[in-house]
């Protein structure tokens, strides 16, 4: 397989080829967010996860065969600089987490809840919520069902710990539980994680950590 995930702003995406399912990482804006578009091999519709900043690389990056859907993870500002371009310019449906919509300054078309299916051409995503980095984060999850999952986690899960929670720790003690039953506890360890910034990883990878991440607290 030669997709990494390693991408930088200013630099190539790089192309995760699944059977049904092709998903192309970029790297965007000062705060160095990832942004995912997914193409469904069957149909050719698009949906992109995250319109987090600079509008021209991600239109272009969509090219001609336009874009069906955007979901926003979560309602921090980072990940939606580009939403409102990105929608005007393509006319796709926008989703996002039903207790951060209000946070968007951009219509929400479509409220997400825990389990709600989001549909890519032939292909099922399904959201989870995530509560703690904010009230109503969404991860997506991708059961391939020729290989292992995929999840895209936002700001929830990353290489080395789950998302900031402020220093709060009823939040902490939130997200990481839900991170645990919802993701954790639910998938194998040879599930791909897709994060809101940074490089990739797997559930197997981080696993063996969540003990430590209870412990120290972030």
């Amino acid at each position: 397989m030669s997709y990494t995930g390693a991408v930088k702003v200013g630099g190539p995406p790089d192309v995760h080829e699944l059977t049904d399912l092709m998903i192309t990482k970029v790297a965007v804006g000062p705060m160095d967010n990832n942004a995912y578009l997914l193409r469904c091999r069957a149909t050719g519709e698009q949906l992109l996860i995250d319109a987090a900043n600079d509008a021209h690389t991600l239109i272009e990056l969509i090219g001609p065969d336009g874009l069906a859907s955007v979901v926003t993870t979560h309602r921090h500002g980072d990940h939606w600089q580009a939403l409102r371009p990105v929608v005007d310019e393509t006319g796709a449906c926008t989703y996002a987490g039903r207790y951060d919509a209000e946070g968007i300054p951009v219509r929400t078309d479509v409220l997400l809840e825990d389990g709600d299916t989001v549909r890519v051409g032939r292909v099922e995503l399904t959201a989870r919520h995530l509560v703690g980095h904010t009230p109503g984060s969404i991860a997506l999850i991708y059961d391939d069902p020729h290989g292992h999952a995929h999840v895209f986690t936002g700001d929830c899960l990353f290489p080395g710990g789950i998302g900031n929670t402020h220093n709060d720790p009823k939040a902490f003690e939130s997200l990481l539980g839900d991170v645990q039953a919802k993701l954790f506890d639910r998938l194998p360890d040879e599930t791909w994680v897709y994060p809101g910034h940074g490089k990739d990883t797997t559930l197997g990878a981080e696993r063996p950590h969540l003990k430590e991440w209870r412990e120290r607290g972030w």
